[in-house]
């Protein structure tokens, strides 16, 4: 199957492609021009790969949390290309994707995406398996919320996404040093590492349960300013 997975959930915005001729990625430091950028990076993917759109079998993209506006562009874009090509959609949770490549971690996963205003998206994951809803949540409510999760203070906790870095330094107003086991899964370009491929290995692993509606949208977990600000 030839599948296109696209990530705009960040500032990062990335492309991977599995074609019968191998499995090719791009990403584009993007900021706030994902609009612009997106389809030069599926183009230039699909000219490194010597790929025709028309060969497409599946497109997917991100479905939140993430970035408004860069989760609109992903969606648009993808739902685009399978009306124009007659193939379907499928949509991951943002946080799904990034908790999965850490599935045999010996303990909790935390996935960690900063949403601003002193707040991020994260879940609780255990063995592959989500432990709690998706939040939109303050360090000291993820801390109250991991420590209640927590089978043993033996038990450690990995890190990841382009917020973790943050959201551990965060931690420490709410957590002792040696009351948890962490570990922090970031190099150097972790913050600055799109997620297509992570997406890719998702679905071909055979993880994804359905495909998307393409009616469907992305799921925010919180309204925009936009919105809020019309509402007062």
């Amino acid at each position: 199957m030839n599948i296109l997975a696209l990530d705009t959930a960040d500032q990062v915005l990335s492309a991977a492609l599995s074609a019968e001729n191998g499995i090719w990625y791009t990403e584009i430091d993007a900021g706030s021009r994902h609009s612009e950028l997106l389809m030069e990076c599926i183009d230039g993917l699909f000219r490194i790969a010597e790929f025709k759109a028309g060969n497409l079998n599946l497109v997917a993209c991100m479905k939140g949390p993430g970035s408004f506006t860069g989760l609109r562009i992903g969606f648009s874009t993808a739902k685009g290309l399978c009306l124009a090509l007659g193939i379907p959609l499928a949509a991951v949770p943002t946080l799904d994707c990034l908790a999965y490549p850490l599935s045999i971690w010996p303990g909790i996963v935390l996935p960690a995406i900063d949403a601003k205003k002193g707040c991020f998206f994260t879940a609780l994951y255990r063995g592959g398996e989500r432990l709690t809803d998706y939040m939109d949540a303050s360090p000291e409510t993820i801390a109250k919320e991991l420590s209640k999760t927590l089978l043993s203070r033996d038990e450690p906790v990995v890190l990841t996404g382009s917020g973790a870095a943050l959201l551990l330094s965060s931690f420490k107003a709410y957590l002792l040093p040696d009351e948890i086991q962490w570990e922090l899964i970031q190099t150097e370009s972790e913050p600055g590492r799109g997620r297509a491929r992570e997406l890719l290995d998702f679905i071909k692993d055979g993880k994804l349960s359905e495909t998307g509606d393409l009616d469907s949208g992305p799921s925010y977990l919180r309204k925009s300013d936009a919105e809020l600000n019309l509402s007062d």
